[in-house]
């Protein structure tokens, strides 16, 4: 297969890669044109490549799409796992809706960006300062109840169809994000078989190939709280298969060479 490579960072150790810088996308159409399969484009470029090009990609463009916009990929997980989704309101930032949210949500809850990643743009809210604090930078406001639970969370990684990794991620005392980017550390033991098995079903129900997925949790339940496309590698270290071969291995077996025109004879 003719591969192109739009975050040489992610494909590193791929062979056959040409790797295209996305912003010279347009100067580098022909070797887009004979791309069997374009990995890892950037969000802007899945329109021009699957629709004008008609190329494949991975991820697929439902992981893409999805992934990077937290209110888009709530309201996706509505549709296939609402029960697994913590109680979220998506308003728009009126004064309306801000002090609706004050009197629905008890203190403390959660607000997020509507585009972030590795626990940035996550907030637990305490009081209304900190509340008004927010919306005066967010057009959306994303609300989500805050989930009691023993400081840590569970990390869930997908490559193509199957599980490549599980690990909790456990926060430092008293901190409110998990994410080992903010330091939080990472334990492997007493993966729960049916946290595994609802990232599977969701996973598939949304087509999504390629993303970390997010577990929490509370009161004996476990709760989708996001999924990251381009999710770290700290807890993935030490492992015997690495995440480019594990991808390679599942781009090899279900994406095929472009199969040529053919010509009519003169």
């Amino acid at each position: 297969m003719k591969l192109v490579s739009c975050n040489a960072f992610r494909t590193i150790g791929i062979p056959g890669v040409t790797y295209i810088k996305p912003d010279l996308m347009f100067k580098e159409l022909e070797k887009l044109e004979e791309a069997d399969l374009v990995l890892f484009p950037e969000t802007w470029q899945v329109p021009s490549l699957v629709h004008g090009l008609k190329k494949q990609i991975f991820p697929s463009i439902e992981t893409i799409q999805l992934g990077s916009n937290k209110i888009e990929m709530t309201r996706a997980l509505w549709t296939v796992a609402k029960e697994y989704v913590p109680y979220t309101e998506i308003l728009a930032n009126t004064e309306a809706n801000i002090q609706s949210i004050l009197e629905t949500f008890p203190f403390p809850f959660v607000a997020k960006e509507a585009k972030n990643s590795m626990g940035n743009g996550v907030f637990l809210i305490d009081a209304e300062s900190e509340f008004r604090e927010y919306t005066s930078s967010n057009k959306v406001l994303y609300i989500q109840e805050y989930l009691p639970n023993d400081g840590k969370d569970l990390r869930v990684c997908i490559i193509g169809e199957e599980i490549y990794a599980a690990y909790w991620r456990i926060g430092q005392q008293g901190e409110f994000l998990h994410n080992v980017s903010q330091g939080g550390s990472v334990c492997s033991q007493f993966i729960p078989e049916q946290a595994l098995e609802l990232v599977l079903k969701t996973a598939k129900a949304l087509n999504i190939n390629h993303a970390g997925f997010d577990i929490i949790v509370s009161g004996g339940k476990y709760y989708i709280l996001e999924f990251n496309v381009l999710f770290g590698n700290q807890g993935l270290i030490g492992r015997d298969v690495t995440i480019t071969q594990a991808i390679y291995d599942y781009i090899s077996h279900n994406f095929s060479p472009s199969t040529p025109t053919p010509t009519t004879p003169q």
